[in-house]
């Protein structure tokens, strides 16, 4: 498979690593401390902070951060104001679990779908349907999304990559059913109506939809 993507880790602003949306652990936050233009997060990642050296990058709720301090029960993260408004980061509170996922290293099994970290917005918890093992989660989606949102096709929500079980254009909507190892594992278990959620397109549907836009567009 082509990946539109380059094998290569970068930082926040100059673009981002690879990952899978496979949520690695569910993290606590230990410290939000303000600075200059910018927020820094301090998560306890246990073993996933492990070798993290400066520099490397993690999705954290589904964004691709940088590692800027590493000690032994804390790392931290610098988040700009361009992710502060346009995610849910900026929620955070001291006490709050975070989906934490290391990039993808090339020789890694992709057990999800390939993901930059570059959120496109954030979606609204609309309606839950809790079943037999199962809980079923509606989301308010911004229309300008909904063309790249097909029944059985990806999403990246917070960071976890899921399968659409339903679409529904008209309201703006889309569902995902997840299963116990998902409730248990990803902030998606434990979120309620009205909840924001992080929100990831998947690219190669980006590009094949503007593709084929064009190409209509250019036939008049």
């Amino acid at each position: 498979m082509g990946w539109p993507f380059s094998l290569h880790a970068f930082d926040e602003e100059r673009g981002s690593a690879l990952f899978t949306g496979i949520v690695q652990g569910l993290c606590p936050v230990v410290a939000i401390e303000d600075a200059t233009a910018l927020t820094q997060v301090f998560v306890a990642l246990g073993e996933l902070g492990c070798e993290l050296q400066p520099g490397a990058s993690v999705a954290i709720n589904g964004v691709c951060l940088t590692v800027t301090a590493t000690e032994p029960s804390r790392t931290g993260f610098d988040v700009i104001k361009e992710s502060l408004e346009n995610t849910n980061l900026s929620s955070l509170e001291t006490g709050t679990h975070v989906n934490v996922e290391r990039s993808f290293r090339v020789g890694d099994e992709i057990g999800g779908h390939i993901l930059s970290g570059h959120v496109a917005g954030v979606a609204t918890v609309d309606d839950i349907e809790i079943g037999s093992n199962e809980r079923n989660l509606w989301f308010a989606v911004d229309a300008q999304w909904m063309k790249y949102l097909h029944y059985k096709g990806f999403v990246a929500l917070d960071g976890a990559s899921l399968t659409i079980a339903a679409v529904d254009h008209e309201g703006s909507r889309i569902k995902v059913a997840l299963i116990p190892e998902t409730i248990a594992r990803t902030t998606l278990g434990t979120v309620a109506v009205g909840a924001s959620v992080n929100l990831e397109i998947d690219a190669q549907t980006q590009a094949i939809v503007a593709t084929v836009e064009r190409v209509l567009a250019e036939r008049g």
